[in-house]
């Protein structure tokens, strides 16, 4: 028997798709199978497997289980819940590996699979690999077993074991998705008064999209923040791998804003530690991890790539601009919103501060939101290397670890190729709006000079 993905669904980080259209259960069943076999030739006997709350995620995940049953794998059921609850479970459970069924947070219509084996994300040329081999149909026969184990108890306790902080008001918004009910007992569990939004599962998403990177999407926090008179509020992305958060005043924390305010207590204990963090991250980071005594380390987006590079470095924290937060120092170096919840609150306490005074004494700048450009799949990285060359040439001061971030007297500008999409990302920051004006003419001037037009792909 072979298979054929749908060309679109092999991401660099996971397998993505809409369901009903390019993703089906025929491809969960498929991707059970090709996964059993991968597995089987490392020895890996027990695999995991979770489910966020899409109404199309139970039935992915049975197809998935089933072929991962037929391919000879026993399977381990931990439930519905969030994207780092299965990782958790992969260090918790006697398992050798795990495939978490989600839309991440994407549309409604969107599901997927996040997969890691022998401790590690399956992602990249791996993923590709996996297409390869379902459409030879190199599978193994077996039979597995299933089992279902409730863990929800025992990753709340972890993630509050040796918690120290503060109580304080907190508002709470998880979006209707799948870290909704590990929110609720997870409030219970911590000092001080907590409002929560939307915490039952829906896989419809009736209230508002969960990505708290994307600022109309915190509205209903930030009412909720000034209605309870909350010291700040936080919350989840649709699989709970992803965090946002905004201050007593509404204001949204960013992604590499929290990063610097979580890096605070863990370089107080291991000082000169490596702090990692994605080239769409402000200077202001990158000199603040330097201030705390750190060595920052820009590296590039992707969450597989900022856990190797983690593992290189030994690095105790990392994050991204899109509310990724790795924490290696007392936890295990994945990326979990709801953990990083648990830190923030002890960081903030530490500080002796409110995270709105902290926001106070941040250096401001002027950046502009991720600028987003339709290209042809076939042209995005070559544009990046038409411009990197010419500003070669020009004597520029160029990073080049993921795309080209450029550094002159106004600030800098980041352009990248999109692992994902066919778009080119573009993000400037500088220290005012006439130094920023400066900076993207010299992106559009660049964007010219290899015929991109700017007009804008939508978000």
């Amino acid at each position: 028997m072979t298979h054929n993905f749908h060309r679109t669904v092999l991401r660099e980080y996971d397998i993505r798709g809409i369901f009903g259209d390019t993703l089906t259960e025929a491809d969960a069943y498929a991707l059970g199978r090709t996964y059993a076999a991968i597995a089987a030739e490392e020895g890996a006997k027990r695999i995991a497997v979770g489910r966020d709350g899409r109404t199309h995620s139970g039935m992915l995940e049975a197809a998935l289980v089933r072929g991962l049953n037929e391919g000879g794998i026993d399977v381990t059921i931990v439930g519905e819940g969030p994207s780092p609850m299965l990782y958790f479970a992969t260090y918790y459970l006697d398992v050798d590996g795990g495939i978490q069924v989600t839309g991440s947070h994407n549309p409604a219509d969107y599901n997927g699979f996040k997969m890691l084996l022998k401790g590690r994300s399956v992602f990249g040329e791996e993923i590709q690999g996996i297409g390869r081999r379902a459409a030879a149909g190199d599978w193994n026969d077996g039979t597995g077993t299933i089992e279902e184990v409730d863990i929800r108890t025992a990753y709340v306790n972890r993630l509050v074991e040796g918690f120290s902080g503060d109580g304080f008001r907190i508002g709470w918004d998880a979006g209707n998705g799948a870290a909704g009910p590990i929110l609720d007992m997870l409030v219970d569990r911590l000092p001080g008064q907590h409002f929560t939004l939307y915490t039952d599962v829906d896989g419809t998403f009736p209230n508002h999209h969960p990505d708290p990177t994307v600022e109309k999407n915190l509205a209903d926090l930030k009412q909720l923040v000034a209605d309870k008179s909350c010291d700040f509020g936080i919350a989840f992305d649709g699989d709970g791998d992803r965090i946002g958060a905004v201050d007593g005043k509404g204001r949204v924390v960013w992604g590499d804003q929290l990063l610097l305010i979580l890096a605070g207590p863990v370089l107080k204990e291991q000082p000169g530690a490596t702090i990692v963090a994605d080239v769409k991250a402000s200077q202001v980071l990158f000199d603040g991890v330097q201030k705390l005594g750190g060595t920052p380390l820009m590296w590039k987006t992707g969450h597989s790539l900022i856990k190797s590079k983690m593992k290189e470095t030994g690095a105790p924290l990392a994050g991204e601009m899109s509310g990724h937060i790795f924490f290696k120092h007392r936890w295990y170096g994945f990326d979990d919103a709801l953990y990083a919840a648990v830190r923030l609150i002890e960081a903030i306490s530490a500080s002796g501060k409110s995270l709105t005074e902290i926001m106070d004494e941040m250096p401001t700048t002027t950046a502009t939101p991720e600028l987003r450009f339709q290209v042809e799949e076939s042209r995005k990285f070559a544009i990046v290397d038409e411009v990197r060359d010419r500003l070669a040439s020009d004597g520029a001061k160029v990073d080049a670890t993921d795309g080209v971030r450029v550094s002159t007297a106004d600030g800098w500008w980041l352009l990248r190729a999109s692992n994902t999409q066919d778009v080119l990302v573009a993000r400037a920051e500088a220290a005012d709006q006439p130094s920023l004006d400066r900076l993207i003419a010299q992106v559009d001037d660049q964007l010219a000079k290899s015929g991109v037009e700017r007009t804008e792909a939508a978000h």
